[in-house]
């Protein structure tokens, strides 16, 4: 671990050099020799984690009244979607685009990999442009962060450039995830409603995992796509005078054990934001206990089981 953390450092200072030395040649060399054939994105961002907003700074010759489209374009496949072209309030032609994308919410059917974003122009001279993304998108500071990934699918869609500063698209397929969705806490078991994204499992199971023990619980379809998983609290009453926290992690036939949690948002204190009551239960057969279902900083699910007397 100790050797990893050198290297981890080293390959991000490479890859910040490599950033900067490729937006100091796009903005001596290569944007000078191609204004007045290029687009300028002015704004480009990836907003909900499946919908590409543009908005593009026109070459002079541009009329405000053209019939434009973007097109992806990868390996001979092109893809396309509606474009405006406008005059903007200081008097220039700009572009505005939306661009939704994935196929399960009716978007762009992308394939994995690198798609180039280009305009299309339907009236005039008939021109295809690149966009040309001088700047790459910079996070936001505030409660919410940029989507990383589709909440519906949890797939990924990244904005980048090629070498001369051709913006494009990157999509890679969802990992497969194990979502939170519900959680209902009774006197006497503890249920979980949770969706799988970027995959579906076989024949699972799940297993409440706290210091030194582990509870194995059935998993059974729900409605809506859903799974869901119970245990009784009489099984998780801490066993010392302190609490003890439990992880709920799917294990199945044909997928890697996942840790539940709540990952497919742009909150930046998921603790906090998705907060649950802390409740107050007497198991059978068991000393009085406080129950909280809590989120971690990254997003993991845990139930945390605290004696009465430490709450005191």
């Amino acid at each position: 671990m100790k050797r990893r953390r050198p290297l981890r450092a080293l390959r991000r200072r490479m890859r910040r050099q490599t950033t900067r030395l490729r937006s100091v040649l796009l903005r001596r060399f290569f944007l000078p020799r191609r204004e007045g054939r290029a687009a300028v994105l002015r704004y480009a961002a990836v907003l909900d984690g499946q919908t590409v907003n543009l908005h593009a700074r026109m070459p002079r010759w541009v009329r405000p009244d053209e019939d434009a489209r973007i097109e992806l374009r990868r390996r001979g496949r092109r893809l396309a979607t509606a474009a405006r072209v406008y005059t903007d309030h200081d008097g220039g032609v700009a572009m505005d685009a939306a661009i939704l994308l994935g196929q399960d919410v009716n978007g762009l059917p992308l394939t994995p990999g690198r798609w180039k974003i280009r305009l299309r122009l339907s009236q005039g001279l008939r021109r295809t442009l690149p966009l040309l993304l001088v700047d790459l998108p910079v996070p936001y500071g505030g409660p919410t962060r940029p989507m990383e990934a589709a909440a519906a699918t949890g797939a990924r869609y990244r904005l980048g450039r090629g070498v001369t500063g051709n913006a494009r698209v990157t999509f890679s397929p969802a990992q497969p995830s194990a979502e939170v969705v519900r959680v209902h806490v009774t006197h006497s078991q503890v249920e979980v409603a949770f969706r799988v994204a970027g995959g579906e499992p076989e024949a699972p199971w799940a297993e409440f995992v706290a210091s030194g023990r582990r509870l194995r619980a059935g998993v059974d379809r729900a409605d809506g796509g859903l799974w869901q998983v119970s245990v009784p609290l009489h099984l998780m009453a801490p066993r010392r005078d302190r609490a003890e926290q439990w992880d709920l992690v799917l294990c199945s036939g044909n997928l890697r054990d996942m840790r539940l949690g709540r990952r497919l948002h742009d909150v930046r204190n998921p603790g906090r934001v998705f907060a649950y009551r802390q409740t107050a239960v007497t198991p059978v057969g068991q000393h009085p206990m406080l129950v909280l279902p809590r989120y971690t900083p990254a997003g993991n699910f845990r139930i945390q089981c605290s004696p009465m007397t430490e709450a005191a």
